[in-house]
């Protein structure tokens, strides 16, 4: 016979809640899933960092599923996960619905962090492809009141620091880009964001880069981007490194080589660096 201990505390053990309600201003009811860590009757005001994730959909409507088994062992090390819905940019919901969404979604979170065990001044954003935009974007504009919904006024919608894959930085350069093919692909899902035509103004104000000035304070940033991307081209992650890196922002680069946009992109050892990059941000280690 085999005699273990028991685990009083239970370290590494996380609960899913699933279709949490964050919004109902536009009529529709908005959610997110939720992991957090197990705690003990005794453990109940204990509180966790908060991971926002934001899965990439083209702006489309996140698959909050996808990367729930990778972010579970966040949650079991010690996060609290949020995986975040939006708007959809194909059910005429034109972009900044989508930043407006994810914006309220960390104002409720804060504004429940007792309930669900978060630690509010440690929130973080973490995005891939249209969710890596839209991560960049919330640690560049938080609290900016044009992208501020009704909801949970009393609540701030900025985050501490953010990790961004393969996410498009300048909206206006994925245009410029040659291929004919691709750029009448880009161009129809432009219109969309747009909400039915090309708004120059509007791209250049969802391109993060954009908001990367002199003379402000920036958040971490940890952009990780696959050298063969075929989708959201390497140098959009290379310029937006450089320009934080201008302005004297603290900012990590990683190079996936010969990754693509998602699958083989992934793997233990990125996976690790991301919670290496968290845990330094929030003082756990």
């Amino acid at each position: 016979m085999l005699r273990i201990a028991c685990n009083p505390t239970l370290k590494g053990l996380s609960v899913f809640c699933p279709k949490i309600v964050y919004s109902t201003q536009t009529g529709t009811d908005i959610t997110l899933d939720l992991l957090m860590p197990q705690t003990p009757e005794e453990g109940q005001e204990r509180t966790f960092p908060l991971i926002v994730f934001i899965q990439g959909s083209a702006w489309h409507f996140p698959d909050t599923n996808y990367e729930i088994p990778q972010l579970a062992a966040f949650a079991g090390a010690g996060y609290v996960v949020a995986s975040v819905t939006h708007r959809n940019i194909e059910e005429g919901c034109p972009a900044p619905a989508f930043l407006q969404d994810v914006k309220t979604a960390i104002r409720f979170l804060r504004t429940h962090a007792a309930q669900y065990h978060i630690d509010p001044e440690r929130v973080y954003a973490f995005g891939t492809s249209s969710g890596g935009n839209t991560a960049l974007l919330l640690g560049l504009t938080g609290d900016m009141p044009e992208f501020r919904t009704a909801e949970y006024p009393g609540a701030s919608d900025s985050v501490n620091a953010v990790i961004d894959c393969f996410g498009p930085a300048d909206l206006c350069a994925v245009l410029e880009l040659p291929e004919s093919e691709r750029r009448a692909e880009t161009e129809s899902l432009f219109t969309l964001f747009c909400g039915g035509t090309l708004d120059q103004d509007l791209l250049k104000k969802m391109s993060p880069i954009r908001y990367v000035t002199e003379g402000r304070s920036y958040v971490p940033f940890l952009i990780a981007h696959g050298d063969a991307d075929p989708a959201v081209d390497f140098s959009q992650s290379a310029r937006m490194v450089k320009r934080l890196e201008e302005c004297g922002a603290d900012v990590s680069f990683i190079c996936v080589e010969g990754a693509v946009h998602e699958g083989n992109f992934w793997s233990q050892e990125l996976l690790a660096i991301f919670k290496g990059f968290l845990d330094k941000q929030a003082g756990l280690k």
